[in-house]
């Protein structure tokens, strides 16, 4: 039985590492040209057989942000209209 905690990675590590052999092969690799790349590097890394984790994916902090915001402005409404 292996006590070890398993191995993550940041999938733009990973993404990057690729990018950078294929352009050294003369290449010129885009991923998502018409949007947010993620979804894409995911299954990059999928198919290398890294499953990729939250720590590095841009968008799960994007998200968190965006409710964060929503609920500061929820709050801040409340407290204005009861008045603390």
């Amino acid at each position: 039985m292996n006590d070890q905690p398993a191995e993550t990675y940041n999938p733009w590590t990973v993404v990057n590492l690729v990018f950078n052999h294929l352009a050294e092969q003369g290449l010129h690799p885009t991923f998502g040209a018409a949007g947010n790349p993620g979804e894409h590097a995911a299954g990059l890394l999928h198919a290398m057989g890294i499953e990729p984790t939250f720590e590095g994916d841009a968008r799960v902090g994007a998200e968190t942000r965006q409710k964060l915001a929503e609920l500061r402005t929820k709050m801040a409404e409340e407290i204005d209209h009861h008045g603390a």
